[in-house]
């Protein structure tokens, strides 16, 4: 009923800008031509805590805050932190891999980026898909059906492993969008923030960091959609703080 409700609402809310898209397509080409892209992030690979045999293996895999836009190397961006957090909380060091790519949506990460992934299982997953989806506008129905299938994927390659999912973007409260395109892509991202949470809910071992309602924002951004590196350590720790209260791990 749910998902049938928000397809509904998309193809709705589908036509009724349609008279504005060729202001939207502007909009948009405007805005990244403003932010311009930052580079990718150095050095995919590392350890997080101090060395040691019972080492835990972290697969981090997505799109363009996985690649560590805003962040100069991994260990500063989404991989190394959620690592370093994730150490603290399991008690032994973690030793990570990144796959990421910028652009990627579900879709794609599933035919682009999982052939990349190293030939090895891992314990723990991250995966940070949710913004390009967002903004290239795939529809609940999509979403949906593209990130249970990546979902199933990862679990197949790693059948002990427990899957996390960072937040889909925080799209309203980014300083560079204008309105109105800002407003139609936060309404999106939140449509398919409550999609998610629906539909991972009673999966075993897959857990998603839902949109947080209270967020400090200062010194956030790098270029206004991309996180800092304060951006991505304070969303790291956040999001393993909220694994760890909510759930059994």
């Amino acid at each position: 009923m749910s998902l049938r409700r928000w397809q509904a609402k998309y193809l709705m809310g589908g036509a009724l800008i349609l008279p504005i898209a060729p202001l939207l397509l502007v909009q948009g080409q405007i805005t990244r031509w403003k932010v311009g892209l930052l580079p990718e992030a150095e050095g995919a690979t590392g350890l997080a805590g101090e060395p040691g045999a019972d080492e835990s293996k972290l697969l981090v895999l997505g799109e363009s805050t996985v690649a560590g836009l805003g962040a100069r190397t991994h260990e500063k961006a989404l991989g190394g932190q959620f690592a370093l957090n994730l150490s603290k909380r399991v008690g032994r060091p973690v030793r990570w891999t990144v796959v990421g790519k910028n652009g990627v949506t579900a879709r794609r990460a599933l035919d682009e980026l999982w052939p990349l992934v190293p030939d090895e299982t891992f314990d723990h997953v991250l995966l940070g898909i949710g913004g390009n989806d967002v903004m290239k506008l795939s529809s609940p129905i999509k979403w949906r059906r593209d990130m249970i299938e990546l979902i199933g994927t990862v679990r197949s390659a790693n059948p002990d492993a427990v899957i996390f999912i960072s937040n889909c973007p925080m799209i309203g409260y980014s300083p560079v969008l204008p309105p109105p395109i800002k407003e139609i892509l936060w309404e999106l991202s939140q449509m398919h923030d409550a999609n998610i949470r629906e539909f991972t809910a009673p999966m075993d071992r897959v857990f998603y960091y839902p949109q947080p309602a209270d967020v400090d924002f200062e010194g956030f951004f790098a270029d206004g959609i991309h996180p800092s590196e304060k951006g991505y350590a304070d969303w790291a720790a956040a999001m393993v703080k909220y694994f760890d209260e909510h759930f059994e791990w």
